[in-house]
């Protein structure tokens, strides 16, 4: 049975954790995360690579909780408090009235996760992607396609920023993912595991169409506008996604959408 604990103040230290999270997420929060709304919450309940410290929910929600104590661990306290509260407490209004605080999962090594993947996988890289829609579209992407994991270079910014989580609709919760010092060095690790690195560019060489994924894949995809470095495009095979007239731009998450479902389907093929 859910038992719910009232929080009638916003500057209760319970929910500390809590306070302007719009502010705390452009600095960080020590290994910790916000994800925010219903769907989110059941993907965050769900998934094992992270762990769930609090709930807080809007008083008036928690009806429509009714099934959450069957997936929620003994020990996580669930707060809960009216409108005025938790939007005093959030600094802004928050219209699902569903928060939780994760805690990061500790880290895996890249080399040995990506070496031990099977002989058939499909990775997914993020070359300078400081957009967190954009990042947060290309991990609901990379859930709903099966994607193995993403790696992200130095520049790229965090999956768990709360907008980012939200956006991939807890695809980030689910979908591994590693940083990597560098772009170059994003194609060291991705070189070691024996991928094929197939970069997406308006210039590239081969047309995805046409393209027979090889078995170990990695997708890699840069920034809008300037696209992937040169030199870092010189190191991969060069794939492009021919469009109508002169036109040759998609948004960054539609394209890595495109192309997963391409490598995806014709890897089924392939088996």
């Amino acid at each position: 049975m859910l038992r719910p604990i009232r929080i009638d103040q916003p500057d209760d230290p319970r929910i500390e954790a809590y306070v302007n999270i719009r502010e705390r997420d452009l600095v960080g929060r020590g290994g910790r995360f916000i994800a925010e709304g219903e769907t989110v919450l059941a993907v965050l309940l769900r998934q094992r690579l992270h762990a769930v410290e609090s709930l807080f929910i809007l008083d008036t929600r928690l009806p429509l909780l009714a099934d959450l104590p069957a997936a929620l661990p003994a020990d996580v306290p669930v707060y809960t408090a009216s409108r005025a509260v938790m939007d005093a407490v959030a600094g802004f209004p928050i219209h699902r009235g569903v928060l939780a605080l994760g805690r990061r999962g500790e880290p895996e090594d890249a080399g040995a996760f990506l070496a031990g993947l099977p002989p058939r996988a499909l990775v997914v890289g993020l070359v300078g992607l400081a957009n967190h829609d954009n990042v947060g579209g290309i991990f609901r992407n990379a859930a709903a396609f099966g994607a193995d994991a993403v790696l992200l270079d130095d520049t790229s910014c965090d999956p768990l920023y709360r907008k980012a989580i939200r956006v991939s609709v807890g695809g980030a919760l689910t979908v591994p993912f590693f940083r990597a010092a560098s772009a170059h060095g994003l194609m060291d690790m991705l070189d070691s595991a024996g991928f094929s690195v197939l970069a997406l560019s308006p210039r590239g060489t081969e047309t995805l169409s046409q393209l027979t994924p090889p078995p170990r894949a990695a997708l890699l995809l840069g920034t809008e506008g300037p696209g992937l470095p040169y030199d870092v495009l010189a190191r991969c095979r060069t794939v492009s996604i021919p469009m109508h007239g002169r036109f040759d731009s998609l948004n960054v998450a539609t394209t890595s959408g495109i192309a997963m479902h391409h490598l995806v389907s014709r890897q089924a093929v392939s088996r």
